[in-house]
């Protein structure tokens, strides 16, 4: 996607325009002395404020845009309303939400429907007959899984840190919050819009949509029942959908008009409503641009992992870029690459500082190489990191 000189993306025209107008108005009115210059100067002054609060094209997002993964998931327990808090509090563009339903289908943010890992349902006793053995997309687990569970009953669980080992500073709030709902969450980005006066963006996935519509638990129509009930169901509305399955973003396609995002994985692997549907597709075919082009068919980005934007050698280092970015932007189609995370552990080997695999490495240069692609954002579980890279990239 094309970029101004000041590394903002492409204004959308007409509210621009209308702003621009009402603006040289008044300043011929004042110029002239004009009796109704004091209306013009007002008129410009309605214009600036509408069009602050005005929610928008994606493409009028900061670049590069930063998406807080799971909330500002480095330092609190993903997926909690203290991290999406903090993650706003700090300046990300976006805050990520990831959609499973309960028994009785509702829709909750939880990264999985596992949540052995993410909440304190293993130490408690009433729950330890609901461990079950379960296959998610061709998976074995065994654990404790959302969709056995009542929105009631997993209401009386608390959220923990899901990898303690590696952030133990986050296990200081385990239990502070409790699993939110997808419709607390929408309230209070809602709420937090007001009160900063500017849209609050969500980028929302729908977590293995084809298993759960096995379960008759279906994701796509309970979530576009809810983006309209908040008049999110829109082109201009400040939300994405995505997904890991291209045939979920299809149906959303045709039940709201919010731009939705198809999520890919590494090259061979295959999306799971294909493996289920018997289409032998994998990742590398929908990189092509024919593939590329079908997406955009029912989509406005794609969601790659950062190893199909910038490969890996054998030993860990980043290797020649890929010409994806620009195949998809030739394609009408935004890239928003997962995920960046400043351990060391998640770093291309040549950022990595130090033995210890949980220490931070050189985040910023990974950034700096990434972006230097062209992508236009990017996940990030340290967002606060990741907005000084952006701001460091804008400058150069």
């Amino acid at each position: 996607m094309p970029k101004s000189s000041s590394g903002q993306p492409p204004a959308a025209g007409a509210p621009r325009r209308a702003l621009l107008g009402a603006t040289v108005a008044s300043a011929a009115g004042l110029a002239l002395g004009l009796p109704q210059a004091a209306q013009a100067a007002q008129a410009a002054q309605d214009a600036e404020a509408a069009a602050r609060k005005r929610p928008g094209s994606f493409r009028d997002l900061p670049y590069p845009t930063v998406i807080a993964h799971r909330g500002a998931s480095g330092y609190r327990p993903e997926h909690t309303l203290g991290a999406y808090q903090l993650a706003l509090d700090m300046g990300a563009h976006i805050v990520e939400q990831d959609l499973v339903p309960t028994k009785d289908g509702h829709l909750v943010c939880r990264h999985e429907n596992d949540i052995t890992g993410t909440t304190d349902v293993a130490d408690r006793p009433e729950f330890a007959g609901r461990k079950a053995t379960k296959s998610i997309d061709g998976v074995k687990l065994t654990g404790w899984f959302t969709e056995d569970f009542t929105l009631a009953e997993l209401k009386t669980l608390r959220a923990t840190e899901r990898i303690p080992g590696t952030r133990q500073h986050n296990t200081l709030y385990d239990g502070r919050w409790s699993v939110p709902t997808f419709e607390e969450v929408l309230r209070w980005a809602d709420q937090a819009g007001k009160e900063r006066g500017a849209p609050v963006w969500l980028h929302v996935e729908t977590k293995h949509p084809t298993y759960f519509r096995s379960l008759g638990l279906g994701l796509e129509e309970p979530l576009a029942r809810l983006l309209r009930k908040y008049r999110r169901d829109r082109a201009t509305s400040p939300l994405f959908v995505q997904s890991f399955e291209p045939t979920s973003i299809e149906k959303l396609h045709r039940l709201v008009a919010t731009p939705g995002v198809v999520l890919l994985s590494g090259a061979n692997t295959r999306p799971w409503d294909f493996v289920d549907s018997g289409d032998p597709r994998t990742v590398a075919d929908l990189i092509t641009p024919a593939g590329l082009k079908e997406i955009a068919r029912y989509a406005k980005g794609i969601g790659p992992t950062l190893d199909l934007v910038i490969p890996r050698r054998a030993d860990g280092s980043l290797g020649t870029p890929s010409t994806l970015v620009a195949d998809a932007h030739a394609k009408g189609l935004i890239l928003h690459p997962y995920t960046m995370r400043n351990e060391n552990q998640f770093l291309p080997a040549e950022f990595r500082r130090g033995t210890d695999p949980n220490a931070y490495g050189d985040a910023f240069g990974a950034f700096r190489a990434y972006f230097e692609t062209g992508i236009d954002g990017i996940f990030s579980d340290q967002c606060d990191t990741a907005l000084l890279a952006a701001a460091e990239h804008r400058r150069r």
